[in-house]
């Protein structure tokens, strides 16, 4: 909760890549853990992002709201950009490659490419007519998820 959205995995060496990092973690546990203060930790190399636990946060939840909602249907890697969106060290440090497997460096250009809308890319000077943008989102939101959510 102490580093803003930014999300990582935990079950390993933290990433200096870690926004705070110098302090965020001062009194974690983990850092003197005989194996999450390792590079690899609890996982084994090129295993895949999908096999790491990753820290909690908004986009760790939405993924499982969504992924467990039986009528979406959002494909694979809209689910994926949603879990790894704020996964900055990765997309933008490039820390934690020996992580991924072939999929994670396929998936990394979608990634990279969400980045112009997230966050840190919004101008306050700009916004959006949200009442003209409310039917086109709710059309998305009933297409991909429809029914009721179990949130």
């Amino acid at each position: 909760w102490a580093i803003v959205g930014d999300t990582f995995p935990v079950g390993c060496q933290f990433s200096d890549k870690i926004v705070y990092h110098n302090t965020t973690f001062v009194n974690n546990p983990d850092l003197n853990h005989e194996i999450y203060s390792t590079k690899y930790g609890m996982y084994t190399p090129n295993c895949g992002l999908e096999q790491c636990l990753m820290s909690w946060g908004h986009d760790e939840y939405l993924y499982r709201v969504l992924n467990n909602h039986p009528a979406c249907t959002l494909p694979d890697e809209g689910l994926y950009i949603i879990r790894y969106h704020s996964f900055y060290p990765w997309h933008t440090g490039g820390d934690y490659m020996y992580l991924c497997n072939e999929t994670d460096l396929r998936r990394l250009e979608l990634i990279r490419r969400f980045q112009k809308f997230d966050l840190y890319t919004k101008d306050d000077n700009d916004l959006p007519d949200i009442d003209k943008l409310e039917s086109y989102y709710l059309s998305l939101i009933e297409k991909y998820i429809p029914g009721i959510v179990a949130w």
